[in-house]
């Protein structure tokens, strides 16, 4: 499996419009955060999470032109969803699956309408919604007919409803703050835990590092790795050096693989 983290910062980018703070001015390249998502490919099947608006400039530097099987979407919010006109030339291999749960599908078409009508017009980008439920596993299917089995599993987003999804021995855990009971038994045996971690203050709907961190030792993952992560998370360098062996800091384009 692979992991490409295309974009590893939360919904304002890093750095942010306006600001001047040492991260945000920072010449490290690793301080420099697109929005959040992230390429999963196993078994010939290329699996999008989220596809936010900086989705065209991620796969511009990836530079990487082969077709997206599924995407995978965590929850409705712009950082998540604003570039999914942008899979336009992906629809040229293939229609690309939009798998998301109800709530989420009835707010992507009533956001983006002529996306998902009954007669799409020329230029439109084929991306048919497939409803999703909580805790059952669905497949995505390439291409060449391999399939991997995705597992969708509940966060809470403070209190909005979102989705984590389980791909084989990896995990992906966005804008969490907290997390009932019962998906705590979907992530045992992890190798992989991709995760959030907003900054270093705590807030009212996303999981600060000291969160994150309590989080990741409860889950037991091999490694974790933190996404979505602000300005305000630190410059990358200083805080990486204070992480536990076993967990880091993403940046924009790190791939991991296992």
């Amino acid at each position: 499996m692979k992991i490409t983290i295309l974009g590893s910062g939360t919904s304002t980018g890093v750095p942010q419009v306006g600001c001047t703070c040492p991260v945000c001015t920072s010449k490290d390249p690793h301080d420099n955060r697109l929005r959040c998502s992230g390429l999963v490919e196993v078994n010939g099947v290329r699996i999008l999470i989220d596809c936010g608006p900086d989705f065209r400039e991620q796969m511009l530097r990836l530079n990487d032109y082969q077709p997206i099987d599924g995407v995978l979407i965590t929850h409705e919010h712009y950082d998540h969803v604003g570039g999914l006109d942008d899979l336009r030339p992906y629809c040229r291999f293939r229609d690309v699956p939009v798998y998301a749960e109800d709530y989420t599908a009835d707010r992507l078409r009533n956001r983006i309408p002529y996306c998902f009508t009954e007669h799409l017009y020329p230029g439109v980008p084929h991306i048919p919604l497939e409803v999703i439920h909580e805790s059952q596993p669905f497949t995505v299917t390439s291409l060449g007919g391999n399939t991997v089995e995705v597992l969708p599993f509940r966060v809470m987003h403070g209190k909005l409803p979102i989705m984590g999804y389980r791909i084989g021995s990896m995990a992906w855990v966005t804008d969490m703050l907290t997390m009932p009971d019962e998906s705590y038994g979907m992530l045992e045996g992890l190798d992989c835990l991709v995760m959030n971690a907003l900054r270093i203050e705590p807030h009212w709907t996303h999981q600060s590092l000291s969160e994150a961190l309590e989080q990741a030792k409860r889950i037991g993952a091999k490694e974790t790795w933190f996404i979505h992560m602000s300005h305000q998370i630190g410059l990358h360098a200083e805080v990486e050096v204070g992480l536990p062996e076993n967990v880091h800091l993403t940046c924009d384009g790190l791939q991991i693989s296992y």
